[in-house]
């Protein structure tokens, strides 16, 4: 059952209509499914599961590494569902739901989720300390890192939430039992990333309750997490930038500020603060215009937490973002799934980023891993008259845009550059800085991909479903002498190049990113094919990109950096709900045209065209079935070229264009064949060096120029 509020207030929010009493309302949804799942008072919180291939516990897994992964399961099952429960524990402490009344659910739960092994009466309900996951692992690893560690940042800032209602019944017994929990992880090994932050926040709230703590460890910590900052708001986390930059370091960093850095640490604790007032000055155009999340990185089943650095700004002494901008987009982001039918699956939602999505799952979740999404709901910890919930929403950036204007945000430090279409209301991410290992599918697909769209989330691997010829629509300007393609041998990735080595039979793919720059415009970065550290990049196949934002998408320029030059190469649009779509091919004097016209899921019309230019054979469309989060049933539009002989000064530019719209009003003509003429410099004509002017018939004109890019490549 989907999420349908009642009772907007359009005047307070006239872009959702939602106020701090649907806020709760959505909390007591998610929580209504949780309960009617839990059998009774003193069973933990485990949930229905309906993907058992890749979550945890995992099959393969047994004796002491399955009690260790199924403690874990419940300790998630607790924490992360407490994010939701908190806050509305302490605005109604009588709360109950599904015959249970939260406080006193929760208080017995923590308390013998945290009670070591040898002193527990109920096993089945301890999630263990560290030494004891240490005694079930054989202390083989002595700076092992447990997913317990992740789930005691929750518990802290729950039991923070809820202080008069659960914390502060507890005895001092009690109190120790759980402060000795926090402490067998936060004073041990945590993962060299935002992790360090799950230990600081644990000895933050031990140290606000009167525990003496380590302050030269939390000192370690915090200059650790200092160091992964790489400049606009955004920390590096591990290999890669992504939503953990957001969801944690700047959650978790504001309120070890309130709970302990302004006071102890202010340098540190300075430093949080300024980094994140400069992310709020860039992050509110990472949404669309309907505040929609991208799916983008890793953990995409945490949803709309995106929104949640929004709170954690607010809890900060000096804040920056604008508060009724803040409401709106993460209400917006909120109706973006709550509101979907295929949400949830038996009351729970799934693991995916709309329905059930395997292909984004990864292993270290479990079922119950989806309600990080509860940090979403931090905002109910800021008080009913806080300027969140009292403020006018406003839509920011998208209430100033004019037709046809785009606006591009560029930030260097962590490579990504993201544009809001005014024309679709759709933002489109392109990023750079990324390294994922030869094969690594389902990295190259979270982070790899030349463009992320609010609108269409990512496709993975397309599989020929064989109906592309009854899609086809026969029109007057479609040439006779067009033919599909026999797909027997089809190799397609949406928002990829594919290539494959015609001498050896390999099928290639892009797996690192490195940025460049944007200048005038353009952003440039290069891609390469397998890349594998045993070889020197120049025997390594790549591509220089060159893109640029038009109204509605995105003009693709790119050039083909081969040591080998007999290669096919493939490029994939994004992925398209097929729910009846309509199939349209178009020809012109100076390129080739899809346009695909239907509807996704929710029954929301779409329509999208993609379009080849120079360097490019022939259009086509592969169908495909459980590759596209949105909809069972997907199409991809691909453009596919070859190059068949070594050491020939042939063509080298390969030119395209992919546009989007959210309606059946037909694209324009300009619009679907925007480029007036395409000149280069070399006197063949074929892009090897010098400049490539690209002249738009609206009147822009931009000069790609590929040259010294070598000398400026980052990771």
């Amino acid at each position: 059952m989907k999420f349908e509020p009642k009772n907007l207030d359009y005047s307070l929010s006239p872009y959702t209509g939602l106020t701090r009493e649907h806020w709760i309302d959505a909390g007591r949804y998610l929580l209504k499914g949780v309960f009617e799942n839990i059998k009774d008072f003193n069973a933990p919180v485990i949930v229905p599961r309906k993907e058992h291939d890749v979550t945890y516990p995992h099959k393969s897994s047994g004796g002491n590494q399955l009690i260790i992964e199924q403690m874990a399961q419940r300790f998630e099952g607790l924490a992360r569902t407490m994010l939701i429960a908190a806050p509305l524990i302490h605005i109604n402490p009588e709360i109950t739901i599904g015959g249970y009344k939260l406080k006193d659910y929760y208080k017995n739960q923590i308390l013998k989720a945290c009670t070591a092994m040898d002193k527990s009466s109920d096993t089945l309900s301890c999630v263990g300390h560290y030494d004891d996951l240490q005694r079930l692992t054989g202390s083989k690893d002595m700076f092992r890192a447990y997913q317990q560690t992740v789930e005691t940042c929750a518990l802290v800032i729950c039991l923070d939430s809820c202080r008069e209602e659960i914390w502060d019944t507890y005895n001092k017994e009690e109190k120790d039992t759980i402060a000795d929990f926090l402490f067998s992880y936060g004073n041990r090994s945590t993962v060299p990333q935002n992790w360090r932050l799950f230990n600081m926040l644990d000895l933050a709230f031990l140290h606000k309750e009167g525990y003496e703590i380590d302050k030269a460890l939390m000192r370690e910590h915090g200059q650790a997490i200092l160091a992964y900052y790489a400049g606009d708001g955004w920390y590096r986390d591990g290999h890669s930038f992504d939503y953990y930059s957001c969801w944690a370091f700047n959650v978790y960093a504001p309120i070890w500020n309130v709970w302990y850095g302004y006071e102890n640490e202010p340098y540190l604790a300075g430093r949080y603060e300024e980094n994140s007032n400069r992310l709020m000055e860039t992050y509110p155009d990472f949404f669309d215009r309907d505040g929609f999340t991208n799916m983008w990185g890793r953990s995409n089943v945490y949803r709309n937490a995106a929104t949640s650095p929004f709170d954690g700004n607010l809890m900060l002494k000096s804040p920056s973002v604008n508060p009724g901008l803040a409401r709106r987009i993460a209400s917006g982001s909120l109706l973006q799934f709550f509101t979907r039918d295929d949400f949830l699956w038996n009351a729970v939602p799934t693991m995916g980023f709309y329905g059930q999505f395997t292909p984004l799952v990864q292993g270290y979740s479990c079922a119950e891993s989806v309600y990080w999404m509860g940090k979403a709901f931090l905002c109910l910890n800021l008080p009913e008259n806080h300027p969140f919930w009292t403020e006018k929403e406003n839509n920011g950036t998208w209430d100033k845009l004019k037709p046809g204007e785009v606006k591009e945000t560029v930030l260097n430090g962590p490579a990504l550059c993201f544009t809001n279409h005014n024309d679709n209301g759709e933002t489109i991410l392109r990023s750079g800085k990324i390294v994922k290992a030869k094969g690594d599918n389902h990295g190259i697909w979270n982070y790899g991909k030349l463009c992320y769209n609010t609108k269409y989330p990512w496709e993975s691997t397309p599989n020929h479903c064989g109906n592309e010829k009854q899609l086809w629509r026969q029109l007057k300007d479609k040439p006779e002498s067009s033919k599909l393609d026999d797909k027997k041998d089809i190799y397609v990735e949406a928002q990829q190049y594919v290539l494959k080595d015609l001498s050896t039979g390999n099928i290639e793919k892009t797996n690192v990113t490195l940025w460049n720059k944007s200048k005038n415009g353009v952003l440039y970065r290069r891609q390469f094919f397998d890349y594998d550290l045993n070889r020197e990049s120049t025997w390594i196949q790549a591509l220089n990109l060159a893109d640029f934002p038009v109204p509605m998408g995105i003009v693709r320029v790119d050039k083909l950096r081969l040591f080998g030059r007999t290669v096919e190469l493939t490029l994939g649009s994004y992925g398209f709900p097929d729910n009846g779509t309509e199939v349209i091919r178009l020809n012109r004097d100076n390129g080739k045209a899809v346009i695909l016209k239907g509807r996704d899921h929710t029954g929301k019309e779409k329509q999208m065209a993609m379009t080849i230019y120079d360097g490019w054979n022939d259009i086509d469309v592969v169908t495909s079935k459980g590759t596209n989060p949105d909809s069972l049933n997907s199409i991809v539009i691909y453009g596919k070229t070859e190059r068949a002989q070594e050491y020939k000064y042939s063509p080298y530019v390969m030119v395209s264009q992919v546009i989007t719209k959210e309606s059946m009003e037909a694209f324009t003509d300009d619009e679907i064949f925007p480029v007036k003429e395409i000149v280069y410099e070399d006197k063949e004509g074929m892009g090897g060096y010098g400049d490539i002017r690209i002249a738009l018939k609206n009147g822009i004109e931009k000069i790609i120029n590929f040259d010294g890019m070598e000398g400026d490549l980052q990771m």
